[in-house]
């Protein structure tokens, strides 16, 4: 594999790796909807996409036959597929950086403002009176919370509610930070570190692959 692709497919996941890191050594919880947290997920694997599945439509014909408008496809048809995937999912809410003991009364203070009805059982959740079902996935290696919709007929402006007045709840809140987010960072550091002396060692070929690419660009933009 040549350096820009080898760049283009660990880049992103170093990013997100650090991004991952950062939130989980704050001492602040971090509220972020499903539909947000897997696209930033698809965002980090998108050159992984491109260069693995998505090379199959890079045969020669297909090159010859489009030229350098096959990257404009590939990438329309990754984002497609990835918004046909989030817009699919069924509502979510993920908490970064607290455990599900902090979380619960919360929660449940939430829940009890939002829906003077709302029903517990176990882990799960019914505000019927704002049409949301949920149940509560705790991964606490990460101290990663899901709130996951339970069935169908889910009300998506009720969940919106939720996800606002959860997020002004956690507003307040602080705790210690996660140590494994230091794994996380050293994770994402070491790729970008590796990435960088495999640049140093290898330049002309770099240097060559990004000419190539910025060359095939601008014509496909009849720049050049």
């Amino acid at each position: 594999m040549d350096p820009l692709r080898l760049c283009l497919v660990v880049g992103p996941i170093a990013v997100y790796l650090l991004m991952l890191g950062a939130l989980n050594l704050s001492r602040r919880p971090f509220l972020v909807s499903g539909g947000r947290d897997m696209a930033a997920l698809a965002l980090a694997v998108t050159g992984l996409m491109i260069v693995g599945p998505f090379s199959l439509f890079l045969s020669g014909r297909s090159i010859d036959y489009f030229g350098s408008w096959i990257w404009v496809m590939i990438l329309a048809l990754y984002a497609l597929l990835a918004t046909m995937g989030i817009l699919l999912a069924r509502p979510r809410l993920v908490i970064y950086n607290i455990s599900a003991d902090r979380l619960r009364p919360i929660l449940a203070e939430v829940v009890s403002h939002l829906d003077a009805e709302a029903r517990w059982a176990g882990d799960s959740i019914a505000l019927s009176n704002l049409g949301v079902q949920l149940t509560i996935d705790n991964f606490s290696p990460l101290k990663n919370i899901s709130l996951k919709a339970v069935g169908n007929g889910q009300d998506y402006p009720g969940w919106r509610r939720l996800e606002h007045a959860l997020a002004d709840a956690l507003t307040e809140e602080t705790g210690r930070p996660n140590p494994r987010g230091l794994t996380l960072l050293f994770t994402g550091l070491l790729l970008l570190t590796g990435l960088g002396l495999m640049i140093y060692h290898n330049p002309q070929e770099f240097t060559q692959s990004l000419t190539d690419f910025t060359t095939a660009v601008l014509q496909m933009l009849h720049l050049q």
